[in-house]
């Protein structure tokens, strides 16, 4: 054989060449299932859910009043206080006075705005029904030139004394202060005689007593070129006279 020959292929090759390639079929697309769309849910749900959670918080409220006892109870008791006070003013109001709650109501208002008047009334009534009281005389004697103790000294004896007795005292005081006491006691039956008219006989002495003055400071010299201070001291003397009180009365002061 040439190699020009043709050479016949095998009878099975041949008939698969010539075959034409069959297609396998696409797998069928299934149409997509649409899923269904939620359901909307009606505007008046979420309406019914806020109420729900109102309520719920209403009644858990509630429930910790009544755990905690003793909250909410004043304020009800004062309530109900306010209510009982007004209910007794209506009624008071209308048994006092005839016609209609408004006019009781201003008869009531007329008749506390006319208290304070009856009471001033009443106290100028009480004094002047009341016993006057007994004049008081006062002198005073303003910076004499000795201390409030040595003063102090001499007026205990003279208090609560008549005029005459507490001359006799001043008279026979053996100290320099009595001087300056028994002039201030004469101013003081002077003032009572001429400025309100009080005889002599009938005043006894009510108050005696000594304030200290202002010092006067010096200074006096002293060996090996010191100096020592020296205190001069004042005080004011005081003396008031009232008339004798009567026999029937146990009163020693006005």
């Amino acid at each position: 054989m040439s190699a020009d020959a043709p050479t016949d292929p095998p009878e099975g090759v041949e008939a698969d060449a010539k075959a034409p390639a069959t297609k396998k079929p696409a797998a069928e697309k299934k149409p997509a299932e649409k899923k269904p769309a939620a359901e909307k849910k009606p505007a008046g749900g979420k309406k019914a859910a806020t109420e729900k959670k109102a309520a719920a918080e209403k009644e858990s409220a509630k429930k910790a009043a009544e755990d905690e006892p003793g909250q909410g109870e004043p304020q009800a008791a004062g309530r109900s206080a306010t209510k009982k006070r007004g209910a007794k003013k209506a009624a008071s109001a209308k048994a006092a006075a005839p016609g209609d709650a408004a006019e009781a109501q201003e008869v009531a208002k007329a008749q506390d705005a006319e208290k304070p008047a009856t009471k001033v009334a009443r106290r100028a009534v009480a004094s002047a029904k009341g016993t006057p009281r007994r004049r008081v005389v006062s002198a005073h004697a303003r910076y004499v030139r000795t201390s409030a103790r040595k003063a102090r000294m001499v007026c205990g004896h003279i208090r609560g004394k008549s005029i005459q007795e507490a001359r006799a005292i001043l008279a026979f005081t053996p100290r320099e202060v009595a001087r300056d006491w028994s002039k201030l006691l004469e101013s003081a039956v002077a003032n009572a005689e001429s400025n309100h008219e009080l005889l002599e006989d009938d005043l006894i002495v009510r108050e005696a007593y000594a304030d200290e003055g202002p010092t006067i400071k010096r200074f006096r010299p002293r060996a090996m070129g010191r100096a020592t201070p020296i205190r001069k001291r004042t005080s004011h003397l005081t003396i008031t006279l009232i008339p004798r009180p009567e026999p029937g009365t146990n009163k020693r002061h006005g």
